[in-house]
């Protein structure tokens, strides 16, 4: 689909799949779990340094923050090459998109907590994290997971090794470009490829696939403030930005978020170093 095919207009068909995962928010619902709880474990902070909590928090991070994310947004902008007259509409559909985003993982922690959780079932397989969505798929709950998984995967496989490749492109001032032919950027697509090889050869490796989900988002988290304080440091530049900076208020909240997940980063590793938990 990337190297022979036409994968946008393929893209603006799997785009829509991975609603299946709203479902999560019916299991929620029809799992019927203690709103109160919910809500108040859910809106009120606590803090836990123990050490699953600061793994699985800079981990959360790693999957939240990837660099891949803003990286291929950024591309994707370049690309589109979006008029300045249009960029409210392009903001209005990122805060809409974070904010469905954001509600689909709620509605799926509370399904998987009201489910799983409750029966302090850890989840391993894929398989466990369908069971999730019983509650409201019942027997079909595995089918419209793998939906959706499958969907997902086929949209977010070809952006993470079309990032990484733009930016190995880029480094060397190759030829790059998802929509244009093999042969105007064979560097650009051999960098695609082999990126997908080495992936799948992972995946092929008989590593529980959550386990590497979860180890590869701690190394995402790890290298989040490197990427954010780089990007935050280019997007308050005037130089950088063509006399056209950030706004203070969104590069001050650019900052508190570079300096939590630095600090969550620096917890992480220095447990891990000392083996203190």
């Amino acid at each position: 689909m990337l190297i022979l095919g036409n994968y946008r207009k393929i893209q603006r068909v799997l785009i829509y799949l991975p609603l299946v995962f709203l479902g999560y928010g019916a299991a929620a619902f029809l799992a019927r779990p203690q709103w109160r709880d919910v809500l108040n474990n859910s809106l009120v902070p606590r803090f836990s340094f123990t050490g699953p909590m600061v793994a699985g928090a800079i981990a959360l991070l790693g999957t939240t923050l990837t660099a891949y994310s803003y990286v291929w947004e950024t591309v994707e902008m370049s690309e589109e090459a979006t008029p300045l007259s249009q960029l409210g509409l392009v903001q209005v559909d990122t805060t809409l998109g974070t904010i469905i985003a954001g509600a689909s993982f709620w509605f799926i922690l509370i399904a998987t907590g009201a489910t799983l959780g409750v029966h302090h079932r850890a989840v391993q397989t894929a398989q466990d994290a369908a069971t999730a969505l019983t509650p409201f798929a019942g027997r079909w709950a595995s089918l419209l997971f793998g939906v959706g998984l499958l969907a997902s995967a086929l949209i977010a496989i070809p952006v993470l090794g079309a990032t990484s490749a733009y930016v190995v492109s880029g480094m060397f001032g190759w030829g790059r470009g998802i929509d244009k032919k093999f042969w105007r950027a064979k560097k650009f697509y051999m960098v695609l490829v082999a990126v997908l090889i080495v992936g799948t050869g992972i995946a092929l490796a008989g590593v529980s696939p959550i386990k590497l989900l979860f180890f590869s988002s701690i190394v995402g988290g790890l290298a989040i403030p490197i990427t954010l304080t780089m990007m935050m440091l280019i997007a308050g530049s005037r130089r950088a930005m063509k006399r056209k900076p950030l706004n203070p208020i969104l590069l001050g909240s650019g900052w508190s978020v570079t300096l939590v997940v630095t600090a969550a980063a620096a917890i992480f590793l220095f447990q891990t170093v000392t083996g203190k938990n």
